[in-house]
């Protein structure tokens, strides 16, 4: 089982507030609301998926990076998979 798994509920429903948001902007253009509206419920989204992506970035860090017992070459793939995250993500 992955370190995932162990908190896979807690992730879901993260991700089933965040599609909540998500629709909430599609309404808000489907209903055609002010654009500070749509600003706030855009800004709330990427806060959300930002604050889960952080999760996953300090999971990932524990787990495959800094876990007592992994080897030097387990810990520099661990390295490089967030290296290749990060670099997708940062704009």
């Amino acid at each position: 089982m992955s370190h995932l798994a162990a908190r896979k509920q807690p992730l879901i429903n993260r991700i089933r507030r965040i599609a909540g948001q998500v629709a909430a902007v599609e309404r808000a253009l489907e209903e055609e609301a002010d654009c500070a509206t749509t600003l706030q419920r855009l800004a709330a989204v990427r806060g959300a998926v930002d604050g889960l992506l952080q999760e996953i970035i300090a999971d990932h860090l524990r787990e495959h990076v800094a876990h007592p017992g992994l080897s030097d070459a387990e810990r520099a793939e661990g390295a490089e998979e967030l290296v290749a995250v990060i670099r997708r993500y940062a704009p």
